[in-house]
């Protein structure tokens, strides 16, 4: 009985929450996953059960293979980069500049702004015109004489999805400084000074000593930004719109629902995007309550 009076004020505490999240969120999951298994294929039909039907028939259609391909290459240019530059940036703050403090707060602005302010100046950067007809980007190429750097930026059919990368490792790779510059700060200079002692260069101990115990930092790094790449939706219509060109499942389901009026198939691929990011997120959990339970 005492037991429970302990945690019973607790558990009426987070209650409220506790019921907001069951409702909102893996109720409208549920919700959705229930819609993704129907043949409500317009707006005022019921639908009825058709198990994973849905599931199936959307791999026999090019647009969502499209997206799909779309997706990993923006999802594996933006993490790979947003880790980079944000690593590199850490490595250099870590080693202690002048003006910190002002460095810190410009690598961090980009974060403060939206995907969709990101979008539309970013839009105008990556303008896809040449020579005369140059702005942006292409413009201060040709200013430069630098001409051949000139690109059709989103719009190349090839690699249209790597360029779309470049604002969001633009606007994330501050935040990935931040984490990577904490676990920086945090390895005991104690461990630094012994590895130099017993004949370690520099490089050495940061391979030795200070990346191994950076990897939780990493991980952590790379189950956000591979979530957030795996749902973009705003930054890609903010700068290119709903075109097939730059078309990733988020932006496929937006078309699904309110365009083609399909709920069944907005929900399907819905259900896609909740998959692909709980393959990110589930094993990162399980790692993270194995380490508590070690601890």
């Amino acid at each position: 009985m005492t037991r429970v009076r302990r945690w019973l004020p607790g558990l009426l505490l987070v209650m409220p929450s506790i019921i907001a999240i069951a409702v909102f969120v893996y109720g409208m999951l549920g919700w959705n996953f229930r819609l993704a298994m129907t043949d409500r294929h317009d707006e005022i039909s019921e639908g009825s059960f058709v198990g994973l039907e849905n599931f199936v028939s959307l791999w026999d259609q090019k647009r969502w293979g499209i997206s799909v391909d779309h997706a990993i290459v923006f999802t594996v240019v933006f993490v790979v980069g947003a880790l980079a530059l944000g690593w590199l940036l850490a490595f250099l703050m870590e080693k202690g500049i002048r003006g910190e403090g002002t460095f810190r707060a410009v690598y961090l602005f980009p974060m403060a702004i939206s995907f969709v302010a990101t979008g539309v100046v970013w839009r105008w950067l990556m303008n896809s015109g040449q020579d005369e007809r140059a702005v942006g980007l292409n413009r201060l190429f040709d200013s430069l004489g630098l001409d051949f750097l000139q690109w059709e930026w989103f719009r190349n059919p090839d690699w249209g999805m790597a360029a779309m990368a470049i604002p969001a490792i633009w606007q994330m790779s501050g935040y990935v400084m931040a984490l990577f510059l904490a676990g920086f700060r945090g390895v005991p200079e104690d461990l630094r000074e012994a590895a130099r002692v017993d004949g370690c260069t520099e490089w050495q101990v940061y391979r030795h000593i200070v990346l191994p115990l950076l990897r939780p930092v990493t991980l952590s790094a790379l189950i956000i930004l591979g979530h957030i790449s795996l749902k973009v939706f705003d930054l890609i219509v903010a700068v290119s719109g709903k075109q097939i060109i730059t078309d990733v499942p988020a932006v496929f389901m937006w078309v699904a629902v309110f365009d083609s009026h399909d709920p069944a198939k907005g929900a399907t691929i819905a259900s896609y995007i909740v998959l692909a990011v709980s393959v990110f997120v589930i094993p990162y959990l399980v790692w993270t309550l194995r380490k508590e339970r070690r601890s």
